[in-house]
């Protein structure tokens, strides 16, 4: 059986509601980082975490190198970052404090919860890699979550809330 087209499968999957986060690592000295909307968790012992970062990436190369990496959850009024990152270019940082973590990565504003990482595993999975992350330090803020569904970037209904 034929699979479904690319637009088709691209068409689908935008229905499908998620938390949005940044990739953020240090590599060769400068800082690399991405949006990505595929992150999970994967197992509690050991805490586990994955993402899929494209091979088309521009920042594929210094994260799969980079010695660890973090993620940030991004909270509702953070957009503007998600669009940032989303972006090819060097100069993502340059508006940011230079706050680092374990493994010398840039630590971004804290949104919901950051999470740092030291790499544990990477596959192969299609036309992109999966980046496991063995959790070393996290942070919450307690913010309500960005969400993005059908191509748009959401947030929680008035009333309901994320934060405990």
């Amino acid at each position: 059986m034929e699979s479904v087209t690319e637009r088709e499968f691209r068409d689908t999957l935008a229905r499908w509601a998620s938390g949005v986060t940044v990739i953020t690592g240090r590599h060769d000295g400068e800082p690399v980082g991405m949006t990505a909307a595929s992150f999970s968790s994967l197992s509690l012992d050991p805490p586990l975490v994955l993402v899929c970062i494209a091979h088309s990436a521009s920042s594929h190369e210094g994260l799969m190198a980079a010695p660890g990496f973090a993620i940030h959850i991004l909270g509702a009024d953070q957009d503007d970052i998600s669009a940032l990152f989303a972006q090819p270019g060097p100069d993502k940082f340059a508006g940011f404090p230079d706050e680092r973590g374990p493994f010398d990565v840039p630590l971004l504003p804290a949104g919901v919860a950051r999470l740092v990482c030291a790499p544990h595993e990477s596959l192969e999975g299609g036309d992109h890699t999966i980046l496991i992350g063995r959790v070393v330090q996290t942070e919450l803020a307690g913010t309500d979550p960005l969400l993005y569904c059908n191509r748009t970037y959401g947030r929680l209904s008035p009333g309901v809330s994320a934060a405990t």
